[in-house]
């Protein structure tokens, strides 16, 4: 284990957890209650900004597999997630219109999970297979507790819903520069990044994807998560929306909400990172998944505060758990030569259940309107996606390739 790239990586994780949980808790409802964005249009901006990833990730991916330089892109889309967010946060403050506003928070998601198609594949790097249930782990704790600190320091700004947005971008980019200049990759670019190469890469992507899911041992997982992200996605994605519509609650309190879920994903990361070590992170993961089956039919019938609290608690322990073991999982399924490739299909189908699992959420809310029932429903429509990946995995599989993937 590589502790001082841990630190750097886990460190980057920390810092871009600034900019994700604070647009997601203020600039959501900004958009949706302030500015008077549809919640159709709202989760169709997750949904155009996958379809960009489709056309651009496996690509990039592809290239970095045979040319090197993940690094050189992670650099390139962290600035990109500076940029387009700030401007989504000053226009908003400039009383720009909404749907001009929509787009640059567009294109700050469409960059903010490009970056994970560099960065994921760096745990290889980082850790042997023996302990990367527990690296994963602790960049996922890393992730949590900047979420963590992140609502924390906003919380005296929170008066606003556009307050701490431009705040939370500084400190991002602040905390992702020791990554960005520090972090020292095995392999660097071995040529300048062409466009012609890039084509090149781009030509050949549809003849790879059709082989690569016929024959990888890792496509069992990558439907599965498909299918169980499309919950965890979407729930959070419209998770302080519900808590308005259903319960009614001030900002105040959805921060702490929300803090106190984030603490829960740390501790799950941290817990499941462990387990993973000792039990396998496939045995793992199926746990966690029963867990969501459990919880979230519970939380969209309970008309209690307080069980609604307990079992988002839950839902934050999940969260961590499932994220650690999915990526410590997938890296000990791929080889050397498709590892970038292959993780960016894991990316890209956690943003296709951000095509997915919006669309259906907001299709709910469209039929039914915005009653409380309506959010209800939609939460419980998610289960439906988190039991077909627990089927997936479960009768799916194909020969592992060490004890992690048993």
């Amino acid at each position: 284990m590589d502790k001082k790239r841990l630190f750097l990586w886990s460190l980057y994780d920390f810092a871009n957890s600034f900019v994700f949980i604070n647009f997601l808790l203020y600039f959501s409802q900004w958009l949706v209650i302030d500015g008077g964005l549809s919640d159709f249009s709202y989760n169709a901006t997750f949904a155009i900004s996958t379809v960009l990833l489709f056309l651009s990730a496996p690509i990039l991916a592809a290239y970095t597999d045979k040319h090197g330089g993940r690094k050189f892109f992670l650099n390139i889309s962290t600035v990109c997630i500076v940029i387009s967010y700030s401007l989504a946060a000053v226009l908003a403050h400039a009383g720009a219109n909404i749907y001009i506003i929509a787009a640059f928070f567009l294109l700050g998601q469409y960059f903010y999970q490009l970056c994970f198609v560099f960065y994921n594949p760096m745990i290889v790097e980082i850790s042997d297979a023996a302990h990367r249930t527990r690296v994963s782990g602790i960049g996922q704790f890393s992730n949590a507790l900047g979420q963590v600190i992140g609502i924390a320091i906003m919380l005296p700004l929170a008066g606003s819903r556009l307050a701490p947005l431009l705040p939370s971008v500084a400190i991002f980019f602040l905390l992702a520069l020791p990554m960005m200049i520090l972090y020292r990759e095995d392999r660097s670019r071995d040529t300048d990044v062409k466009i012609s190469i890039v084509l090149n890469e781009a030509s050949g992507f549809w003849k790879k994807i059709i082989p690569f899911f016929a024959t990888s041992i890792s496509a069992p997982l990558l439907v599965a998560f498909f299918f169980y992200n499309d919950a965890l996605v979407t729930v959070t994605n419209n998770y302080s929306i519900y808590v308005q519509r259903v319960f009614g609650a001030p900002d105040a309190t959805k921060s702490l909400l929300l803090m106190a879920i984030v603490v829960m994903n740390g501790i799950g990361a941290i817990l499941s990172g462990w387990i993973g070590d000792k039990i396998g992170a496939l045995k793992t993961l199926k746990l966690i998944l029963g867990g969501w089956v459990i919880v979230l039919p519970v939380i969209a019938y309970t008309d209690s505060l307080t069980v609604f609290t307990a079992m988002t608690i839950c839902i934050g322990l999940f969260m961590g758990g499932m994220w650690a073991t999915s990526r410590a999982y997938l890296s000990t399924l791929l080889s050397t030569d498709e590892m970038g490739f292959g993780f960016s299909f894991y990316t890209l189908l956690e943003r296709f259940s951000s095509l997915v699992g919006p669309l259906t959420w907001g299709g709910i809310i469209a039929l039914y309107g915005t009653a409380s029932s309506s959010y209800r429903i939609a939460v419980a429509a998610m289960t439906v996606y988190v039991i077909l990946g627990l089927l997936t995995i479960s009768f799916w599989t194909r020969r592992p390739v060490d004890r992690l993937a048993q």
